[in-house]
């Protein structure tokens, strides 16, 4: 694995811990919050780690079925990908 790959999955893990530690935030506060769109779309790109930490960690969006099992859902395709990539494609 590329060391870029890997500075962009710690980076983009990182930034959906940190969008779910914020969005529960302000959902605590009744401030704009960040849109589900947004949440599951950093884990469709590669954040699906730190969504999950994020979600179990800050109590956050797990009531929601598409996140409950989204996610992992996601985090499964993309394990799956790599996998077929580093033993079949590479």
């Amino acid at each position: 694995m590329g060391r870029i790959f890997i500075i962009y999955l710690l980076c983009v893990n990182m930034t959906a811990f940190i969008l779910y530690g914020l969005d529960k935030r302000k959902a605590r506060r009744g401030k704009w919050r960040i849109t589900e769109k947004t949440l599951i779309g950093i884990a469709v790109i590669g954040g699906s780690v730190g969504a999950i930490a994020g979600m179990l960690l800050f109590h956050h969006k797990t009531k929601h079925w598409y996140f409950k099992y989204g996610l992992p859902a996601i985090l499964l395709i993309q394990a799956a990908a790599m996998v077929v990539y580093f033993t079949i494609i590479k």
